[in-house]
């Protein structure tokens, strides 16, 4: 029997994210965005309170909490800013395919960091030549002896200028595609591993993303996370892991627009009324509400699944997809319905306009998660 009831314990995480997104993160949000600066100490604080790093299970010293608790939380910090929770969330991104793939060895001692004290970690699958397409990344590894050498280069990498460690998927041979990928864990202080500069970015520019060049980067065997023939499918895994959490990112952006665009059509008036009272306002109004809606349902379905063991990809897809479009589409209404005001940075709608980009391009691109979507539905 279907139940969209809450327990205590849920209403109460959930409450406390709320808080916290509103009281820690909103408040600084827009000068982050301005600086494009990571608040560091919003991860400091939010570590304390137990809301990053949800996912790892208790024996490595996490809370264990399952995907939709961590979705459900993401949605109420992504209210506060997207990039500041991007970069909490990047955490999960990394420490999936180690939850997931990892020995008992690799999990003690990487996810028991991230549990110990307010660490970051980074994911690092795209290239300047390979985002959507996994099958598709040139970053090589070769074996010398018991170790693995990493040659290549890696784009857009959330945390690199922060992480303590990173997991890098790497190929022996461009040629055989998924079937010569592998993954490594790599500590940030192994000689040939550089971070270059922060992205200038258009939106989400709290979010720390850099470059990563390797150069005769050597890892221990001990470090391998999933051998030659195995790395694509982790990725692929991971990604129908945490797509969920790219739907609540749109469901709080969305909420936020929603809340900013309602309380100013009450305030703003022309032709002698609020503008609230304008239908076609009204109806930018309803369509964003039943955006979150669909959104938050879509997500929440998407994680029930990974939790209970349901085996069904495509509703993480269908999650990404239809809430990263309609975030666009929902911060593109909420500057409209801002009007000239909505276009200048003293009010906070062109930012989440900008945010909202994002959504539609990692994590697969929305072109690529329609191709997913139609090809299993075709089969």
């Amino acid at each position: 029997m279907i139940d969209f009831s809450l327990s205590d314990e849920h209403k109460a995480l959930i409450e406390t994210a709320k808080r916290f997104s509103r009281e820690r993160i909103a408040p600084i949000a827009a000068a982050c965005d301005h600086e494009s600066r990571f608040p560091t100490e919003v991860m400091e604080a939010a570590h304390e309170l137990g809301l990053v790093n949800m996912t790892v299970p208790p024996e490595y010293g996490g809370a264990g909490m399952g995907e939709l608790e961590n979705a459900m939380v993401t949605e109420q910090l992504a209210w506060g800013c997207t990039g500041i929770t991007t970069s909490m969330l990047a955490n999960t991104l990394a420490l999936t395919p180690i939850k997931l793939g990892g020995n008992d060895e690799q999990k003690k001692k990487y996810l028991g960091m991230l549990t110990a004290e307010p660490r970051f970690a980074a994911y690092a699958t795209t290239e300047p030549g390979a985002g959507s397409d996994v099958a598709g990344i040139r970053t090589k590894f070769s074996q010398k002896g018991d170790d693995f050498v990493l040659n290549g280069q890696k784009a857009w990498i959330t945390n690199a200028g922060f992480a303590s460690f990173f997991v890098i998927f790497a190929t022996s041979d461009p040629a055989k595609r998924h079937k010569g990928i592998a993954a490594f864990i790599v500590d940030r202080d192994t000689p040939g591993l550089k971070v270059d500069k922060h992205e200038d970015k258009l939106g989400q520019r709290a979010s720390n993303t850099c470059v990563v060049h390797l150069e005769d980067v050597v890892v221990p065997k001990q470090n391998l996370l999933a051998p030659e023939g195995e790395g694509f499918k982790l990725a692929m895994e991971t990604f129908n892991q945490t797509r969920p959490d790219i739907g609540a990112l749109a469901t709080g952006l969305m909420q936020r627009c929603l809340d900013e665009s309602v309380a100013y059509a009450k305030d703003r008036k022309t032709f002698g009324v609020p503008i609230a009272e304008h239908q076609m306002v009204q109806a930018m109004l309803a369509d964003m509400a039943v955006g979150i809606e669909a959104t938050r349902l879509l997500y929440q379905k998407a994680a029930w699944n990974l939790d209970n063991g349901v085996r069904d990809p495509i509703v993480s897809s269908y999650a990404k997809v239809f809430g990263a479009d309609r975030a666009m589409q929902t911060s593109i209404d909420a500057v409209q319905i801002f009007g000239g005001n909505g276009y200048v940075r003293d009010y906070p709608v062109e930012k989440l306009m900008r945010d909202a980009k994002l959504l539609q391009i990692y994590e697969g691109t929305s072109q690529v998660q329609r191709l997913v979507i139609a090809r299993q539905i075709t089969r």
